[in-house]
């Protein structure tokens, strides 16, 4: 039988990630030394990063800032294992990588004395806590915590300030194929489209027909309770709206006593309102409050 991974706390993880430079009574995680410059080219990025895309415009973006400002909260390293006189980046990687593009030549870092075990867990606590990651990859963050350390999703929910719902609905993405996953990473679907394509019988087939017609979360729930070939024939129901729809349309019932029927164009700017009036005299009112200001 397997081993289960020992439970235990966040608390030095998150230390190590805060930079906190304050003496440590253990010796694994402490500081060898105090904040100091380094050359960009003697740091190489954690081979483990559960981060695998760093988008451009943000990288851009971090750049600028930097050749203004400089590179304000240190990296986190440590001496690399694998190549002498370099160091392994432990948090960070995203402030190395725009310092590059802003052409900054050094740092600033704090080295630590870190496991293989800690490095991981503090390059996940980073990206989740810090980073815009897509859904997939937040949930293989989550994945990684809870197989290679033990936590459960009340203990990480405790100390990343996630509800536990949204921990669950989360690890649920990873059941989805890798194309369907792929529609998500790059944001053709949503997290929730994604989560109704979870019960799909086809969850790739049926992940394509939403893009394709552009369907909204309800409708994608819908079908996927729906074979796959009469899927295929569904056209968007002009009643299927959403909640902010729905309620500017009690609004406007409640203000005019009649019932009214907003109905928007997808991803389009027009559309058209309807008032269903029950009497000649609901439609003189109607026709008063139209021309009040003529």
């Amino acid at each position: 039988m397997a081993k289960k991974p020992n439970q235990r706390g966040l608390g030095r993880g998150l230390s190590a990630l805060m930079a906190d430079t304050q003496p440590e009574p253990a010796a694994s995680g402490q500081a060898l030394r105090s904040e100091r410059n380094l050359p960009v080219e003697r740091l190489l990025p954690n081979p483990d990063q559960p981060r695998r895309h760093f988008a451009e415009d943000d990288l851009q973006s971090l750049a600028a800032s930097i050749r203004e400002k400089g590179v304000i909260q240190p990296l986190i390293v440590r001496p690399n294992p694998r190549k002498p006189e370099s160091y392994e980046i432990v948090a960070g990687e995203r402030r190395w990588r725009a310092a590059q593009l802003a052409k900054v030549h050094e740092v600033p870092v704090i080295i630590r004395a870190l496991d293989d075990t800690e490095v991981l867990e503090i390059a996940i606590i980073e990206n989740i806590q810090r980073a815009d990651l897509n859904p997939v990859e937040e949930a293989a963050g989550y994945r990684q915590l809870m197989d290679k350390f033990g936590h459960t999703q009340e203990k990480l929910s405790q100390a990343l300030g996630k509800s536990r719902s949204h921990i669950a609905n989360l690890l649920r993405l990873l059941q989805l194929p890798k194309d369907v996953q792929g529609l998500l990473e790059d944001g053709s679907l949503s997290a929730g489209h994604a989560r109704a394509l979870i019960t799909s019988a086809d969850p790739s087939a049926l992940a394509k027909l939403v893009v394709e017609k552009r369907l909204s979360v309800r409708e994608t729930e819908r079908l996927a309770k729906t074979p796959l070939k009469k899927a295929k024939t569904v056209e968007r129901r002009p009643s299927e709206k959403d909640a902010d729809t729905r309620a500017l349309e009690g609004d406007l019932s409640a203000n005019l006593g009649m019932k009214v029927s907003v109905d928007h164009k997808p991803g389009q700017e027009g559309g058209a309102v309807s008032i269903s009036y029950n009497s000649l005299d609901e439609l003189d009112e109607l026709c008063r409050i139209l021309t009040a200001n003529h």
